[in-house]
């Protein structure tokens, strides 16, 4: 017999509903299209690229108009939910500690004609952001905002109720840290869907079933679900978007 399904959980706290401060790790096509999404909706957003603040300013100012260019370290001050959104094989660069206590949401997708051989994202049986998580061990990983391209990402934002609003994959095991992503990924302009444990995240990555294609909130959730009552997931299946009120 599958296991039931619990109840939603209560909401983040207001201190994670209501900052508006966002980090971004990453001035790439990826981060830059984020941070354009989500200082349309207020939030002030602090960005790091590789090598000083004063290389990537430029980029931000004409890609993210609104941003501020900064160091990592900065970035980490600057905000408790920082979006990781760098080349994947350059995760490992970055201190082990950098991102402690923090919630780091993995932006990132494997891709081996960019990232060259990488065996042991490779072969993640559970999963990149696993690795992730195993790199920054007092990070509060959550995979999330990688399922659609940059392109796909800026076109297909919508209001809240619109019609058939695209929904994101949330995947983690820090239930609150979860909740504060969908609230993230809700005034970005998408549905949120719990997608399970960390490493239920798989499914949202390169050849998942949740990768590359646009889902309503109840079709990513129908789609993702099943997998995890099979494989013994209690966690409630549910579009978590009642507790975005």
């Amino acid at each position: 017999m599958p296991p039931s399904r619990p109840e939603p959980q209560e909401p983040a706290s207001s201190g994670e509903r209501d900052d508006l401060r966002l980090g971004i790790v990453g001035a790439g096509k990826a981060g830059t299209t984020i941070a354009r999404a989500a200082i349309a909706d207020g939030y002030d957003i602090a960005m790091s690229g590789s090598g000083p603040a004063e290389r990537i300013a430029v980029i931000v100012d004409v890609l993210a108009p609104g941003a501020h260019a900064v160091s990592t370290a900065e970035v980490v001050r600057h905000a408790d939910l920082i979006v990781l959104a760098v080349p994947t094989h350059r995760f490992r660069e970055l201190p082990r500690d950098l991102f402690a206590g923090k919630i780091l949401v993995d932006a990132m997708n494997y891709w081996e004609p960019i990232d060259g051989v990488d065996d042991e994202l490779d072969k993640a049986p559970t999963g990149t952001s696993v690795v992730v998580q195993e790199r920054f061990r007092s990070a509060r990983v959550v995979k999330s905002l990688n399922q659609l391209g940059y392109h796909e990402f800026e076109e297909s934002r919508r209001p809240r109720g619109a019609p058939g609003r695209v929904a994101l994959g949330a995947a983690g095991d820090d239930r609150s840290a979860v909740i504060a992503v969908t609230r993230l990924i809700d005034r970005l302009g998408f549905d949120a869907v719990d997608a399970g444990p960390l490493e239920a995240g798989l499914a949202l990555e390169p050849d998942g079933p949740a990768f590359g294609v646009a889902h309503t909130a109840d079709e990513l959730s129908n789609l993702l679900w099943p997998r995890l009552l099979r494989s013994g997931a209690s966690r409630a299946r549910q579009p978590i978007t009642a507790t975005l009120s």
